[in-house]
């Protein structure tokens, strides 16, 4: 009987924490169909959801978003499947060198943020090193990275969390197929360049596919790092709902839950893609397509 009962307290945590959260999820809703009976807002609405989506900033907002995460996730996809190759050629699978990849991974995206402010500014350690080395007059013709509207800074900064991340995620599963069938490729006659692109890539997309929707919904998102490193406006999608969040008119409560409830459905609808698409390329290279 004990025994029994042992998973259910072992759960516990998970069940308490679940409840905390759909609570939460409860209350967005609720709130952002206007019901707020301490603002004196009780005659639920779908208004505020039609000013959302009518609103040229909020648009703008979800496509700054879309880019910050559709580029810093192509490119961490990139450099990371890179990286698990080299780590894998220089069969540093283990150890130190795997330790250095996963740093990146443990450092807090504000940190990475004052880092990106330290190297990147036109103040920063590049700008100096620019000016030390002859290569700059003056440290201002040093190209403005951060702060702009093409995010470039934020990008970056995603990249360097996001490839190590790739690199980790995907190391041991492409190492096991190079390790059995690229080396039987390769005994075949066929060049590791070829072994890779046509027998340990193919096999691993599926693994990479997920890795790479995973960073990317974390980082459409993400809140840290376009605040600190990108520009006045237009703003990233959670900058934006934030700032509406905390505006001094409590009126505005319920617009900024609308934001909320849609940045809700548009993470549910990624997380339903994201399945999809798993079990689609699971099946396609099982075989049973």
């Amino acid at each position: 009987m004990k025994k029994s009962k042992k998973p259910f307290f072992l759960l516990l945590p998970f069940f308490a924490l679940m409840a905390l959260i759909l609570s939460s999820v409860f209350h967005v809703i609720v709130q952002s169909l206007g019901y707020i009976p301490a603002f004196v807002l009780t005659k639920p609405t779908l208004s505020y959801y039609a000013r959302v989506f009518h609103s040229s900033e909020f648009l703008g907002s979800v496509m700054v978003s879309v880019k910050i995460a559709f580029f810093s996730s192509v490119v961490s996809a990139i450099l990371g499947v890179f990286i698990s190759i080299a780590l894998i050629k220089c069969k540093r699978t283990t150890g130190g060198m795997l330790y250095a990849v996963r740093l990146p991974i443990l450092v807090p995206h504000a940190v990475v943020a004052i880092f990106m402010i330290q190297i990147l500014s036109q103040t920063g350690l590049a700008a100096r090193l620019g000016y030390a080395l002859g290569l700059l007059e003056d440290y201002p013709q040093f190209p403005q990275l951060l702060y702009t509207p093409s995010f470039f800074g934020t990008i970056l900064a995603y990249v360097w969390k996001e490839a190590p991340f790739v690199a980790y995620f995907v190391l041991a599963f492409m190492d096991g197929i190079s390790s059995t069938l690229g080396e039987a490729a390769e005994n075949l006659g066929a060049s590791p360049v070829r072994s890779f692109f046509e027998v340990t890539l193919p096999l691993s997309i599926p693994v990479i596919s997920r890795a790479f929707l995973i960073i990317f919904i974390f980082a459409f998102g993400g809140y840290e790092l376009p605040l600190l490193l990108g520009s006045t406006l237009p703003k990233a999608l959670p900058v934006q709902t934030y700032l509406s969040y905390t505006s001094p008119d409590l009126l505005l409560r319920p617009l900024a839950m609308a934001m909320n409830g849609i940045m809700l459905f548009l993470s549910l609808g990624m997380a339903a893609l994201y399945s999809l698409v798993m079990n689609r390329l699971n099946k396609k290279v099982g075989g049973a397509e």
